[in-house]
């Protein structure tokens, strides 16, 4: 199985790095009560000295959208639409023990990520440009047909497992209780993103700990590394 950006999007984005991720024993996972309290407290105090547009890595992600021709207000990419919802709500709902953590570190982070059952991925996935033959399957049920040329998150069988980049992850790929093997995936474009991405890598592994779940691949792709690939035994 492998994960890669396509050529299209490096010539476009070439300051893009991307965090990429392989975890197991997901199915397992148990987030005990209390644990992201430290990390909801760290957002919500840098929330109040500086609201989530202002911070370097959400601005990077408005000009790629505006790049994109996307109004950058009406499509947030994921990080900022988790620290919009959170600033109003000071909390986020539960889904499952690893999303939920992988929202507060994205949160305390300021960069998107993503999380995908590999379960459901047919081959790998490639962040590319739409080719208008991908269908993308909403958490309500319907089935989407991304626009060509729109940024998604494909697999070989023309799944859009993500829409708009960063903007919104489907249903096809979701992680369930019935998920073992999931990859994720950290993408920034700001100044630092290296720095950040390498902070966010000891973050998450600490997480997995916690969690009782194993990282078993990892990588940071840039220009110059541009593929991850690993193996899989469903």
């Amino acid at each position: 199985m492998y994960f890669n950006h396509s050529d299209e999007v490096w010539d476009r984005f070439p300051e893009l790095v991307a965090l990429v991720l392989v975890v197991r024993q997901v199915r397992s996972a148990e987030l005990k009560a209390g644990v992201l309290d430290d990390t909801f407290a760290k957002v919500a105090a840098s929330l109040e000295t500086k609201p989530e547009g202002e911070l370097p890595s959400i601005q990077a992600w408005r000009q790629a959208y505006a790049e994109m021709d996307l109004k950058p207000t009406q499509y947030r990419c994921a990080a900022e639409a988790l620290l919009r919802r959170f600033r109003k709500d000071r909390n986020l709902p539960n889904f499952h023990p690893l999303v939920d953590t992988l929202n507060a570190e994205s949160m305390h982070a300021a960069i998107p990520i993503a999380a995908f059952d590999c379960a459901h991925i047919s081959g790998g996935i490639v962040v590319r440009p739409a080719n208008g033959l991908e269908a993308h399957r909403t958490f309500q049920g319907e089935i989407e047909q991304p626009a060509v040329g729109e940024i998604i998150f494909a697999d070989e069988a023309n799944h859009a497992h993500s829409r708009r980049w960063v903007f919104r992850q489907g249903a096809e790929s979701v992680v369930s209780n019935t998920s073992d093997t999931v990859l994720i995936v950290a993408e920034a474009l700001h100044g630092g993103a290296l720095e950040d991405l390498q902070a966010l890598r000891e973050r998450i592994a600490s997480r997995a700990m916690e969690l009782g779940i194993t990282i078993t691949h990892e990588d940071m792709l840039t220009s110059s590394h541009r593929r991850f690939q690993f193996t899989h035994d469903f």
